[in-house]
């Protein structure tokens, strides 16, 4: 009687034991010529109506035109295997938002797994829609005139997955996106362990959006991307990113290399960064931005590394959005950072460097502002040193402390780190705070600049200990301009201004 309770557990069981459907045996070739898009749905499809199981691409490049996964199904790309993506525009469909390689919709227990790659010709795909735009094939409402390519929603992502549940995206190499490599749209438990990323093929190439999502893990993962690298967005002010967890990565970016933002109307809450190391990027090490009246709270980051990098730190409550309230930003805490910012375009080795910035400048220091009336709340910096060049001058462009009402406040304005030009520190510059703890913060400058290190305009409930500024010798070193500090261990080098 045993044995037949065992057989029937077996039998009722089976569906979900994992069973591989070769993509071979389907009538796929991998010579990286022969299109395979149908042999590999129809290994997908037989997968599904099993119950579950893997499909697997074995050694060899796979050329293919978007495919959807379905639930219970795993998509395992072997070592050697690359499923690459065809050139051709018209072999890409969308399910939900916008077109991708691989697409998932409304799906449960989806998984991308192996040693394999998905190589998405992107900069093959953008320029071919752009040669269909000049021969009068591609719709002009498909065309950015102002950047002269085409729009980032009609190029093709590499993985597009939207309210999708169960997710795991381990151990894959994904290269050369037309547009974002990978999107994860209101999704829930999704993790991500030791993916790498290699796109700097075109423009938006972001290495990971996180939209929306609940319950995330993305860990040990290596991002190298000719725009944000890993990147928190808020589509809907229904949904939110809560309780994401993303360690022990590496990013190289040529934007930021942590964002959150900018599209920001829900928001973010509940978000833990440990452990991220940063190098060659042009923007900010990480950028926080609530803009478009969502709620960005609960922040806790312990641990970023970033060498050559244009900007530390960005934080930034904005009113872009003027149909709904402002949001809030608050119940930050950021210690154990370490950033050092070179003289001069850190991505320049980029072959897809981001865009110049319009005017003249001196070296952006760090910032974190609100905008009148509405503050930036309880933020705390704790074991941070910032490493600058220096070299700063007037005859490059000039923010005298007399003109510190004059440092444009820009409320509706695109968020990022050199939004107000040139800014009247060299380290770090905060405006309409409340509730800023430093401690333990070392600012250190290579050569002299005419500016203070710190500017506080508009800052209250200001705690500041252990503080070290070292390689400037003037005797401002802060200015609080319409600030309050409740303790300062050191009034040396300080200058209030009413």
């Amino acid at each position: 009687m045993q044995m037949i309770y065992l057989f029937l557990a077996f039998l009722f069981a089976s569906p979900a034991v994992a069973y591989d459907f070769d993509i071979r045996r389907f009538g796929a070739v991998g010579d990286g010529v022969t299109l395979n898009t149908a042999a590999i749905q129809a290994a997908i499809e037989a997968a599904y109506r099993y119950g579950g199981g893997r499909v697997v691409v074995p050694e060899g490049v796979f050329l293919t035109g978007s495919i959807v996964l379905k639930s219970n199904v795993t998509l395992h790309i072997m070592r050697g295997g690359v499923l690459l993506g065809s050139a051709n525009p018209d072999q890409y469909r969308k399910l939900n938002r916008w077109k991708a390689l691989i697409l998932a919709d409304g799906q449960t227990n989806l998984s991308i797994t192996g040693f394999g790659e998905v190589d998405g010709q992107g900069r093959k795909v953008a320029l071919h829609l752009d040669s269909l735009f000049y021969s009068g094939k591609l719709d002009s409402a498909d065309y950015n005139f102002v950047k002269m390519r085409p729009s980032h929603y009609i190029r093709p992502q590499l993985i597009e997955f939207v309210q999708c549940r169960n997710i795991l995206i381990k151990n894959i190499t994904l290269r050369n996106a037309a547009c974002w490599v990978q999107t994860y749209d209101r999704c829930n438990n999704l993790r991500l362990d030791s993916v790498r990323v290699e796109s700097d093929a075109y423009w938006n190439n972001d290495g990971l959006v996180i939209q929306d999502c609940r319950n995330v893990r993305v860990v040990n993962c290596f991002i190298n991307s000719a725009d944000d690298g890993i990147c928190l967005k808020s589509q809907s002010q229904d949904h939110l990113c809560d309780s994401v967890y993303m360690a022990h990565c590496t990013v190289r970016s040529s934007a930021s290399a942590v964002k959150f933002g900018t599209v920001s109307h829900g928001g973010f809450r509940n978000v833990t960064i440990e452990n991220i190391r940063v190098y060659d990027t042009f923007r900010s090490a990480l950028a926080l931005e609530c803009v478009d009246g969502g709620i960005l709270e609960n922040i806790r980051v312990d641990g970023i590394t970033a060498t050559n990098t244009g900007n530390a730190l960005f934080i930034r409550l904005g009113a872009r959005t003027t149909q709904r309230g402002i949001g809030k930003l608050r119940n930050i805490m950021i210690r154990n950072m370490k950033v050092e910012v070179p003289f001069g375009r850190p991505d320049h080795a980029y072959e897809q460097r981001g865009p110049d910035l319009p005017f003249f400048h001196n070296t952006i220091p760090a910032s974190i502002t609100g905008i009148p009336g509405h503050q930036v709340e309880n933020v705390t910096l704790e074991n941070i040193e910032i490493y600058y060049p220096g070299r700063g001058h007037p005859g490059m462009a000039y923010m005298p402390l007399w003109r510190l009402h004059q440092v444009p406040e820009k409320e509706a304005e695109y968020p990022e780190f050199s939004m107000f030009g040139e800014l009247p520190a060299w380290g770090l510059y905060v405006r309409h705070v409340s509730g800023l703890t430093m401690n333990n913060v070392k600012l250190c400058i290579a050569a002299p600049d005419y500016r203070p290190a710190i500017v506080f305009d508009d800052v209250h409930q200001l705690r500041m200990t252990a503080m070290t500024v070292c390689g400037d010798d003037k005797p401002v070193r802060y200015v609080l301009y319409r600030s309050t500090a409740s303790f300062l261990d050191n009034e040396q080098g300080v200058l209030r201004l009413p």
